[in-house]
């Protein structure tokens, strides 16, 4: 290895592999160089910032365990240290990991869907509709309060605010039709 300490007292070191450290004067900023292109830099903060240049990833560790990776298609990923995790995707869709299995994703439009542990998922739109779905069902609530129900075996049901249930068989005829 190879090392040049300059006057401001800034140190570089280039290894016979052709990886280059080089040291700031006061020690508190390094930065390496692998012979891969991949480049290691250590922060006065404590920051690491690491760079695959294969990948043309960047990967930035703070003190506090928080990692935060940004791809190159402008995906960013963040690891929190409870396990969390939140990714944002290149069209701004944010999805949320939590550590117990749930999953929320938030959309650019407002949407929002929320995976829960039993695998169901609750859909909230940004018009204010709100949809529920299980295994047994999938149902559709309108902010006026109506709600419109079909179940796995096709039937479907709409409760309205009035009070009027309407009940459909699997091919779509009405087989019940209350009013009150």
């Amino acid at each position: 290895q190879v090392e040049q300490v300059l006057r401001s007292g800034h140190r570089i070191i280039v290894f016979p592999n052709g990886t280059r450290k080089e040291v700031s004067s006061d020690g508190k900023t390094v930065t390496v160089t692998f012979f891969n292109g991949d480049i290691k830099q250590i922060m006065p903060d404590q920051r690491v910032i690491y760079y695959y240049a294969d990948a043309k990833t960047t990967h930035t560790t703070y003190p506090d365990g928080l990692e935060i990776l940004q791809f190159p298609n402008n995906q960013i990923e963040k690891h929190y240290p409870d396990g969390r995790k939140e990714i944002t995707f290149p069209d701004q869709t944010i999805k949320n990991l939590f550590l117990d299995g749930r999953e929320e994703s938030i959309f650019p439009d407002g949407t929002i869907i929320r995976v829960q542990l039993d695998g169901s998922k609750i859909i909230e739109f940004n018009n204010g509709q709100r949809e529920v779905h299980t295994a047994e069902f999938k149902r559709r609530e309108y902010p006026d309060g109506t709600i419109k129900t079909v179940y796995s075996n096709g039937h479907q049901e709409t409760r309205y605010t009035s009070g009027r249930v309407r009940v459909k068989d699997t091919d779509g005829n009405v087989i019940m039709d209350t009013t009150t």
